[in-house]
């Protein structure tokens, strides 16, 4: 897994210096919320398109929808059930998503709702027999009902600690989710299958240097899944946070930066190439996840590995393209990999855009277990692993229900 000279001491730290985060590439400082917006923030999404993400493309030429499931009395009356597949067609090629939808039964109309992707189907998400099992790839894990990379009926609920469904429709919230393996597999394959190929150009096989790796596809995907609930009248549209854990923390960052519809963004223990800053090469670094992981980001990034300190971006910046939109950036005191100390201080340095808007962090110290940090930019690590617990939900509702209203003003 990780090489013998991972950094897990603060001591060891690197020295480094942060790009500056108000300052437009011709060296003019910026000093107001407009110039944020007109001028600096585009500079740092074409940069972070330039050299890691990758470009991705708009709205496929059609996207059909059937809506093959609806349940009125799902989960014991205590939700609506909806399942929708989405089928994106681009020329002569096509790709769908399924998305799991569960909305409170007393709804008391629209529904803010919290959208995210998951790891092995959406069955894995909730027991419910109702979900469709994916038929698509699944990355093997010694998880019940997972061989072969595929998923069997066994597999059903096998994360439904990372979803906790019932407790999310109680606090008045909807909660959407798709597999990430519906939009690309979680796999270095060419970008073959997934919906890459939907956008190539005559006789392209693959993206460019610039162009979109997979978390670019799974951010595009849940930008997708918006498009549709801004169709649904019984989601408030205007109140949709996105989020995710880990790989598909980083998916959330992105997702959220370049769709600006999502009202509020949520990064779990998202790390290197999430909220963790490059610079510091404490755990997980660009050499780790490009070596790991070479289909997560475009080409142009595997450029950086090693000397991180050339990157013209890091990870504060990603953060703040939130901005003013409220962001949640959540650790683990046990996931060293994902620097801890990294992650808050991505959000920490993200906070001078936030002060243009007259928003801001609440504090300037990384906080102690389990004190989570509660303002326009919000911030816990709490004990134990890498993984996604109840307390972690809890803190995302509460910073909702301080937030969303805000969000959606």
């Amino acid at each position: 897994m990780a090489s013998d000279n991972i950094i897990y001491d603060e001591a060891n730290v690197p020295q480094y210096e942060l790009p500056s985060l108000l300052v437009c590439g011709h060296g003019k400082p910026v000093k107001s919320k407009e110039s944020w917006q007109h001028h600096r923030r585009q500079e740092l999404v074409e940069l972070f398109e330039q050299q890691m993400f990758g470009r991705m493309p708009g709205r496929p030429a059609t996207t059909e929808v059937d809506e093959y499931d609806h349940e009125d009395v799902a989960l014991s009356g205590l939700a609506t059930r909806k399942q929708i597949r989405l089928t994106f067609s681009h020329g002569s090629s096509s790709a769908s998503m399924d998305l799991l939808l569960y909305l409170p039964a007393q709804r008391q109309g629209p529904t803010p709702t919290f959208l995210g992707l998951n790891f092995f189907g959406n069955q894995s998400t909730h027991v419910d027999p109702a979900i469709t099992v994916t038929p698509n790839w699944v990355r093997d894990r010694p998880l019940p009902g997972i061989a072969n990379h595929r998923a069997s009926e066994q597999s059903r609920g096998i994360s439904a600690n990372r979803w906790p469904v019932e407790s999310i429709l109680e606090r008045g919230y909807g909660v959407g989710t798709i597999y990430c393996g519906d939009l690309d597999p979680d796999f270095d394959d060419g970008y073959q299958n997934g919906v890459h190929p939907l956008f190539y150009q005559q006789g392209q096989t693959r993206p460019k240097a610039d162009e979109w790796g997979t978390i670019g596809a799974w951010a595009w995907g849940l930008s997708r899944a918006l498009d549709y609930l801004e169709s649904d009248a019984d989601v408030d549209a205007s109140s949709v946070a996105v989020l995710g854990h880990s790989r598909l923390g980083k998916t959330a960052l992105w997702a959220g930066a370049t769709d600006e519809r999502f009202a509020l963004v949520i990064s779990n223990e998202s790390g290197c190439g999430g909220a963790a800053l490059s610079r510091r090469c404490f755990g997980e670094t660009l050499v780790e996840i490009n070596t790991r992981f070479p289909h997560w980001f475009c080409d142009n990034f595997h450029a950086y590995n090693g000397v991180e300190n050339e990157l013209p971006i890091d990870q504060h910046m990603l953060v703040a393209l939130s901005a003013p939109r409220p962001v949640y950036v959540c650790s683990a005191e046990e996931d060293l990999w994902s620097d801890p100390r990294g992650e808050f201080l991505g959000a920490l340095h993200a906070a001078p855009v936030y002060e243009l808007f007259g928003k801001g962090m609440n504090t300037t110290q990384m906080p102690g277990l389990n004190e989570p940090v509660v303002g326009d930019i919000g911030y816990h690590i709490r004990p134990g692993k890498h993984e996604v617990y109840q307390y972690d939900w809890d803190r995302f509702m509460d910073f909702a229900d301080v937030n969303l209203d805000r969000a959606s003003a």
